[in-house]
């Protein structure tokens, strides 16, 4: 797969379909995305809620490395990064993480979050160097997998002192502890407001909790969204493009949209990941259209 996607490849792609079929509910008024396709389009805040932002997970791009994904980002009008130490997204050594930074920054690409980061271990010592790593990214949100129960008091310590925010990412059912949102947040209730969860919302369903009843159950303890989507949710293995399966979407951006959910909705499309763009234009594109139906909606009320 070649590192450039040609805008004519973008505009050819399924997604724009998708995007429109989603916009046909809405009526008229949603009509500038799909007469402006040549262009993402720019969404403004919705009154008195938080914008959705879309950021992507760099997981993603898994099989790629820094400068074909900062290419890929730069096509789908991207500037938000859920980094990760997979290839040389984002690499731990400080040396080769400062070079990390320096490409994004001329890219203009943004790092809300990392993860997932493993704290496997109750170790402060190796915790902390993972928070020292954030802190050089100046990354405020680590996205922590399958943190060891006795490791949460020393990581909410450091979460005070550094200032961070820590969500703790749900696995699903086979995971042996976090299977979804619900357990994160009967762990964590009684601790520091910093330590939260990151909903990854196929993991969610598949756990047999509701999305839309974790995102409230959250609340302010929310930082950061896993966005999916599955044709069959209780089968890990029916991920498609967002859209094309069961997730609902609309619902969702609402239910974030009323808690005032103030960070991202990282895409993390785990599927053909030796080819993953055509999926994820696709994604975006129903987000984007999502979104788009969602302001138009407001703009007629």
């Amino acid at each position: 797969m070649k590192n450039e996607v040609s805008r004519r490849t973008v505009l050819r792609s399924a997604g724009f379909a998708t995007a429109a079929a989603v916009l046909a509910p809405f009526g008229a008024a949603a009509s500038p995305l799909l007469v402006n396709a040549g262009r993402m389009p720019e969404l403004k805040p919705l009154p008195s809620a938080p914008p959705i932002r879309l950021g992507l997970a760099g997981y993603t791009f898994r099989n790629f490395d820094r400068a074909q994904l900062i290419g890929y980002m730069k096509t789908l009008h991207i500037d938000a990064l859920n980094a990760k130490d997979v290839k040389d997204h984002l690499p731990l050594e400080p040396t080769q993480e400062a070079q990390a930074l320096a490409d994004y920054a001329a890219a203009d690409i943004s790092l809300h979050a990392a993860g997932a980061i493993y704290f496997d271990k109750d170790d402060i010592t190796g915790i902390r160097t993972k928070f020292d790593y954030c802190k050089r990214a100046g990354i405020r949100v680590i996205v922590a997998g399958d943190p060891s129960p006795n490791a949460l008091p020393l990581i909410a310590e450091a979460g005070r002192d550094y200032d961070m925010r820590i969500a703790i990412h749900n696995h699903g059912p086979e995971d042996k502890i976090w299977h979804s949102p619900l357990d994160v947040l009967a762990a964590v209730k009684s601790m520091d407001p910093r330590m939260g969860c990151c909903i990854d919302v196929g993991h969610c369903v598949r756990a047999g909790v509701d999305v839309i009843d974790a995102i409230h159950a959250a609340g302010p303890r929310l930082f950061n969204m896993h966005m999916k989507d599955l044709t069959n949710f209780t089968d890990k293995e029916s991920q498609v493009a967002v859209g094309e399966g069961k997730m609902p979407v609309p619902a969702i951006f609402r239910a974030l949209q009323a808690i005032n959910y103030d960070g991202f909705v990282d895409l993390e499309y785990e599927v053909h990941a030796d080819d993953p763009m055509p999926g994820v234009i696709s994604s975006f594109a129903y987000m984007r259209g999502v979104l788009e139906g969602m302001q138009a909606a407001i703009a007629r009320a």
